[in-house]
């Protein structure tokens, strides 16, 4: 996992939910962090506009921690870029 697109997860994460990212860790879970549904929904609005993916509303639904939407990111990305997917 890059430590880039990690910051830039953690970054966009802080902006909105309008909390400072030093609060924001991959460690975090939506829970501790006081993300709801709805907040998770313009998290993943601001991803997809943010890396030009197209996040699936199934895969999206699973995502509990700011870790879990890190690796979702990378893993979308490395797919759009025709990489294979890690491990």
């Amino acid at each position: 996992m890059s430590e880039e697109l990690t910051k830039k997860v953690i970054q966009i994460i802080a902006e909105t939910q309008r909390m400072p990212a030093e609060k924001i860790s991959p460690a975090s879970t939506f829970q501790e962090l006081g993300i709801d549904s709805l907040d998770g929904i313009n998290i993943l609005f601001a991803l997809e506009n943010e890396f030009n993916i197209n996040i699936p509303d199934d895969s999206a639904q699973t995502i509990r921690s700011v870790g879990e939407m890190i690796e979702g990111v990378q893993k979308l990305i490395d797919e759009s870029a025709g990489k294979p997917a890690a491990g």
